[in-house]
Order: C-alpha cells, then structure tokens, then sequence
C-alpha cells in the first residue's frame, strides 16, 4: 500500500510510523485507518522489526481524534459498525512487538486508542491530554475503558467527564503513569529512538513473549494470567536463550531512571 496519511521508515530493526496529516492536527479518517491496518499487518509479519516507535508529524498535535470534516464512514446498518480501534490499535491487531508512542502538542479523544495499547508512552513538556466527547454531547466509552486499565479509576473518570473544561499536563500524566518520562520537545523523537534501540537489541523471541503475556493477562484472572505466563517462558525461552552468545555476552553499563 503507498501510504497518504502515515509515513513508514525502518533502520536498526525498528520501524517508525508517523501520523502524517498535521494541517489536520494528525486527526484519523478512513484513510488513515485503512492505512494502520496494512502497517500493523507488515510490522507483524516482518520479523526484522523487532521495536515500533509511533510518533506524529507537526509541533501542535499527536492527533485530536477522529477528523470531524472527513470522518469515518459507517454502513446504515447499525449492527454492522465497528469501532476505528480494530484498525489503529496495535493489540487489537495482534502486534506483540514493542510499540513506544511519542506524545508532543496535543493528544485528545481518539489519540487514546494509540496510547491506550502503547507498551511504553514516553511524551514531550508541551504535551497535553484530554478528551471532548462530552462536551458535544457524545458518550465517552471506548478510549476511558482503555484508559482505565493504565491508570487510576479516579484519573481517567475525570478525563473522560470535565471534557472541554480541562486538559491533563505532562507533568501530571507521569504523575499518575500515564507517561514514564517527560522531556523538552526537541528532544523527543531522538529519545524514542534511544529506547527503542534498547529493546530491540533484546531476543526478538523474549520480548514478544513477554509483551504477550502480559496484555493477555489483562482479560484473566491472576491464577489463570499465571498458568499462561508460564507455557510462554516454555515455549520462548528456548528460543530466546538461543539468540544469546553466552560466550561474548557483557552486561550493559545500567542507567538509573
């Protein structure tokens, strides 16, 4: 697929999606989420990626959600909608791989469908969150149900009902772990980069694995997330141990966060 709305670049074993409409302020339309379903599918099947840094072009916004002017067409039948997250969410698209989202501007509504199924969310001083279903009169449902597994009930309630009214800082979103790092807007794609190149120099097989237990673990109970957990260091430690070269192995100098 030749790509109008995201652009794809792939070095080191990571590959780098950019939302790429920021006279829209990088909003969706059905383009872009034919587009992330051919993306997620090509990063899946493509075992040299290895880490995903999602990021977005412009310095105003990450994406304010759907794009009121174009839209998302949707069929007459009601019983036949499908919620745009089956397209843009990395999970629902079976991607285990590592996906590092990169927050700068805004980040509002529908962005929360990437950032809710993120592995690591990392954003920018300027970033801010909120959500404006609300506000016009729409329920917010899909986004806070998401949202409300990363953070505090208390936290994605608020966001979800003051609407308009308020926007969530960076500051605040490391707070309460929305983010596990802020820096200077300058400097958010090149430190996207860095952490993404770390994971990607782990065993493709243990990383994958593991971003798979966990998630799954989310739709289970403890004693059953466990039981799982376990047939997964079953199946990919063999594999994963064997990508390491025991002999010429040296422990990285650790930083502390």
């Amino acid at each position: 697929m030749d790509y109008e709305t995201i652009i794809y670049n792939y070095a080191e074993h990571v590959a780098t999606v950019t939302l790429n409409r920021p006279e829209r302020l990088n909003s969706f339309n059905a383009r872009m989420c034919d587009e992330f379903s051919d993306v997620w599918s090509r990063v899946r099947l493509d075992d040299d990626v290895h880490a995903v840094i999602l990021r977005a072009a412009g310095d105003r916004a990450f994406c304010t959600g759907v794009d009121v002017v174009d839209g998302v067409p949707r069929p007459d039948n009601i019983w036949s909608h499908q919620d745009p997250g089956k397209q843009l969410s990395p999970k629902a698209n079976a991607v285990w791989k590592p996906v590092l989202c990169a927050v700068s501007g805004m980040a509002a509504g529908g962005a929360f469908y990437w950032i809710n199924e993120s592995d690591i969310v990392i954003c920018a001083s300027d970033a801010t969150f909120f959500d404006p279903h609300v506000s016009y009169g729409m329920t917010s449902a899909l986004e806070p149900v998401g949202l409300a597994r990363r953070i505090p009930l208390g936290e994605a309630l608020r966001w979800a009902l003051v609407g308009l009214d308020e926007r969530m800082s960076a500051d605040r979103a490391l707070q309460i772990g929305l983010v596990s790092e802020v820096v200077e807007p300058g400097k958010l794609w090149d430190r996207a980069g860095e952490l993404a190149r770390i994971i990607a120099s782990k065993p493709p097989a243990a990383i994958q694995g593991t971003i798979r237990a966990i998630w799954e673990s989310l739709d289970m109970t403890r004693t059953g997330a466990q039981q799982v957990g376990l047939t997964y260091t079953q199946l990919g430690n063999p594999i994963g141990e064997a990508m390491v070269d025991r002999a010429t192995f040296v422990k990285p100098k650790w930083t502390l966060r």
